[in-house]
Parts: C-alpha cells; structure tokens; sequence
C-alpha cells in the first residue's frame, strides 16, 4: 500500500515523500546533492517515466548522475501507479498526468533547498511529451530534457498494424462502457508479442521491457500490476501531439532522439524539435528501449549532464 501523505522515510542517499495532486497523492524519490549545506540552494530536476513506467524502471540511474553532478533530483510516479494513491489502479489518463506534472514542479519549487528559478523538467518516452507541454506552459522552467520523446499520436499509431489499432479501439470502448456502468476496468498490456493486443507492440518492445526490468532488479511478478492498465487511453494517444507545443517552449530544450525508434518515431519528433526557439538535437543510433542501458546510457547522461552545465549550472545558491 501507498505510504500515508505525512510520511518522510529516509532510503539510502534519497528521500522518499509523498506530494498532493487533484485529490490523490504522488509518491517521489527526493535526491539531495553531497554538499549541500542549510539554507543553500540548488537547481533541481523534475523527472517522471513514460508510458505505464514507474520510477523504478531505470530512474535512479538517472538521477543518481544527475545528483552527483550537483543537482536535486525529484522523481515521481504519476497518480494510480507505484507508491501513488488514486484508483482505479494504473489508470493512464494524459490530463491527470500533465496535472500531476504540474503539481511535481509546484512542489520543487516549495522545497526549502529548492533554487525556484532553476527548474528542469526531465521526461523520457510518453513522459518526454510531457515535459515538452510543462515547458511550454510554464515559463519559469529553467531548462527541459525530452528523452525518446512520444511527440505525434497519429505517427505513432500509424506505426501499429490497422488490425491491432482496431482490437485496440474496441477494447478501449468496453473500458469506457464499463466505466459508465459503474464496473471494473477492461484491461489491455502496456507491451505485447507483435502478435498480441498491447500498447506497444513494436518488435523490440517487450525484450526492451524485459531488460529494463532485468537492470533495476525488479522480476516479472514485482511488475505484474503495472504491465496491464485500462484501455481507455487507446482512445486519447492517437490525438495527442505534445510536438506541437515545441515552438512554445521558450527556456533551452535538448531533444534526445533514438534514431532507431519503433515507438515514438524519429522523423516527426526531429521535425518537431526544430521548432523550439532554443532546441537542441542529439541522435543516438539505438532504438527506444536502448538508451537506459549500457554504453548508449553513458553517452546520453553525459549529453544531458553537458546541456545542465551550459545552462542551469550546479553552482550553489
């Protein structure tokens, strides 16, 4: 079960905390720097996951980069999943987590070792859409990274064969019947065999999964709950297009784009990203899963430390 929303429990070299959003809570993982002393200040990086993700999946690595270059990290799990309350479980639903999103950087900016004007806002795969639209709406941010970032709907749903996009559609109207009628959710896999009906079901998505699983020491069982969510977010995705709001943005913005990407594909994300007034593209020649692993991890948290250090440098307040 969720902690209760007064607690603080002090795990290793973070701190695990709950903050309020709607009328649910999120839980996050608090990182503080070596050195940071009373009444100092830090920058402080604002991280969520992407599509059914939880913290656990590979964020710490992350953040723990992050960190030891200076930085405060706080990362969360959106309402419905992981230590977070709300119900129905693992509901994916694009307002409440732009919400959610909203209220992560309304509490970093409360946190008395919080420098507010040094925000970034870091998302990776659907979260990576997210922080494109938390920049754009909010002009205090101070810099954003947007990882593999889901950018176009209809791109990424024209990449799915038409005979699961349609089981998907069908599935997704159960979901909401059932919703009206007062009854469980009609529940569909995140990621799937390309022969199954699942959210993702690119070739490399389910051994991408696995291996995100394998290197942050959860099993199959310790995810269960998370693999299998309600389908009525098959009906939002193909409309959201969170690329559009890339000229929006107005702080420094690093597209990180898997050249390889069977997800959220490369080319309308690389045409949206030339729109932010001040973008900047990095591609990696690996596909969507690839990144959070091995030596393509290394060169990405290095470009990403890099992009921190030019413009929201670690230096104390």
């Amino acid at each position: 079960m969720p902690a209760s929303p007064t607690s603080n429990v002090q795990s290793q070299a973070r701190e695990t905390l709950l903050f309020p959003s709607g009328n649910d809570h999120c839980e996050a993982w608090l990182y503080r720097p070596e050195g940071l002393r009373p009444g100092q200040r830090a920058p402080i990086v604002v991280m969520a996951h992407g599509l059914g993700g939880i913290k656990q999946l590979r964020l710490a690595a992350f953040a723990e980069r992050f960190c030891a270059a200076g930085y405060l990290c706080l990362v969360f799990d959106y309402r419905y999943f992981g230590g977070s309350t709300g119900t129905p479980r693992e509901l994916l639903d694009i307002p409440s987590q732009l919400a959610d999103w909203r209220a992560a950087v309304a509490h970093a900016r409360s946190l008395p070792e919080a420098d507010p004007e040094r925000v970034v806002v870091w998302g990776t795969s659907f979260g990576g859409g997210h922080s494109l639209v938390t920049a754009a709406d909010d002009a205090r941010i101070a810099a954003a990274i947007s990882q593999c970032p889901f950018t176009d709907g209809i791109a990424s749903s024209l990449a799915m064969s038409p005979f699961t996009s349609a089981k998907l559609a069908v599935l997704a109207a159960r979901d909401l019947v059932a919703k009206w009628q007062g009854g469980g959710p009609v529940r569909v896999k995140v990621a799937g065999e390309t022969t199954e009906t699942a959210l993702m079901t690119a070739h490399d998505a389910l051994p991408g999964f696995h291996a995100l699983l394998a290197a942050s020491g959860l099993s199959d069982a310790d995810i269960r709950a998370y693999e299998r969510v309600p389908a009525r977010i098959a009906l939002q995705i193909p409309w959201h297009r969170p690329g559009l709001r890339a000229k929006d943005v107005g702080c420094p913005i690093l597209f990180c784009v898997c050249e390889n990407d069977s997800v959220a594909p490369p080319k309308p994300t690389l045409r949206h990203a030339a729109e932010a007034p001040k973008g900047e593209i990095k591609i990696y020649p690996e596909g969507h899963f690839e990144i959070y692993l091995g030596e393509p991890f290394e060169r990405v948290i290095a470009d990403q430390i890099a992009f921190l250090q030019r413009h929201v440098p670690p230096a104390l307040a």
